[in-house]
């Protein structure tokens, strides 16, 4: 068993591990490998993104005992690329091997309810909630919470298990339609934008913030962020940037954070939830940051010094969902037109080795670079168009 405070030296060429397959796992096993590390990857998808560029691809269960005991045996720290990971897998691991984030950190962004409470009591704001546990809860909600939206506690994202509530009957309803699983709900807000902020820190409480990006959503799903490197330093960004860091602080959290704010009419801010781990929303930083996101995640894992966050230029990133691959007239499958899009100025594209596109699957993102945000913008048009994307700055 690993002694508390003991911290291995991790050297490139040592091996690192990685909770989770998918495409973020892969950009950090492409991080990993460019700093010289070799990288595990446990995952049970035997067709897994990062499982495919990994040295070694462990197929199996998140909480699976032999797998987790391969991948602490091959590996000194080991890290996660999503957040329902099982924290009891952490656990487990952390007995003989640094794990980065730990299973409380992780425990805690898991279930909403935990997540809010943590958040009130780190002296963060959020929106006004309820915690509904049974449908009898809904009844000593506060008439102030409607209308509202109705969260499932765990295991929501992108957008799914959750619902918009005009009144406490359509409350009822839906916390019945979600199998009458602990939920939360959440007032509605007079919502300005959607902001999130992205952070490393390192073992020894290190830390350094990214620029905050704008986000736009649709159906759910992050669509495009944008961030203006005339503005990295603007007052929203330091403030939403010192909350996200008290966030982490409080959470004696290692490793790289996300935490989405929203931004009201008035100018205030509320947070809106915690990913313990790199974002789609941080992935602007691939290109127009000195580092990634992924980059500071493996320091962070193999406890190296972080890197720099300045922004290099300003950048809009596209997502780019499965729907791409189907033909908008016949609903047939065929690529998307990458020499359009690759001709723009700017344009930078990272696919994610998925083979096959479904309605809904994130495929890929494009980062598309200007000297000043509206070059990004007239660029990121171009691109948009290219694709066949709504898109306005």
């Amino acid at each position: 068993m690993s002694k508390p405070g003991f911290q291995p030296d991790i050297q490139p060429g040592d091996w690192l591990g990685m909770l989770g397959g998918g495409q973020l796992g892969r950009m950090f096993c492409h991080a990993a490998q460019s700093l010289g590390y070799k990288v595990a990857v446990l995952d049970p998808d035997p067709h897994s993104p990062a499982g495919a560029v990994a040295e070694l691809h462990i197929q199996a269960a998140y909480d699976d005992t032999e797998g987790l005991a391969q991948l602490a045996a091959r590996c000194k720290a080991v890290t996660t690329e999503f957040e329902n990971v099982p924290a009891l897998s952490l656990d487990s691991l952390a007995r003989t091997v640094l794990t980065r984030p730990g299973a409380h950190a992780v425990a805690v962004v898991q279930d909403r309810i935990r997540e809010k409470a943590f958040l009130d009591s780190s002296g963060v704001p959020v929106a006004p909630y309820w915690a509904v546990e049974k449908v009898e809860d809904l009844s000593q909600a506060a008439d102030s919470l409607f209308p509202g939206i109705l969260k499932a506690a765990r295991l929501g994202y992108d957008g799914k298990g959750q619902a918009r509530v005009a009144n406490r009957q359509e409350a009822e309803q839906a916390f019945c339609d979600m199998g009458g699983k602990p939920c939360v709900l959440e007032a509605l807000l007079p919502l300005q934008r959607e902001i999130s902020v992205v952070l490393a820190r390192g073992a020894d409480g290190a830390t350094v913030v990214y620029p905050s990006a704008t986000n736009e959503h649709r159906d759910g799903i992050l669509a495009v962020s944008t961030v203006d490197a005339a503005d990295a330093g603007d007052a929203l960004s330091k403030q939403a940037g010192q909350a996200a860091l008290r966030i982490a602080q409080a959470l004696e959290y290692v490793g790289v954070l996300c935490v989405e704010f929203f931004v009201l009419q008035d100018g205030s801010l509320v947070a809106n939830e915690i990913a313990p781990r790199p974002h789609n929303s941080g992935h602007y930083t691939m290109n127009a940051s000195v580092a990634s996101q992924f980059e500071q995640q493996v320091r962070a894992t193999a406890g190296l010094p972080l890197a720099d966050t300045s922004s290099l230029c300003s950048v809009v990133m596209l997502n780019l969902l499965g729907d791409l691959w189907f033909d908008p007239v016949t609903s047939a499958l065929r690529e998307p037109d990458w020499a359009s899009v690759l001709a723009v100025p700017g344009a930078e594209l990272h696919l994610y080795g998925k083979a096959e596109a479904r309605r809904g699957r994130k495929m890929g993102h494009i980062n598309v670079l200007g000297s000043s945000l509206a070059q990004a913008q007239e660029r990121a048009a171009q691109v948009a168009a290219a694709l066949g994307l709504s898109f306005e700055a």
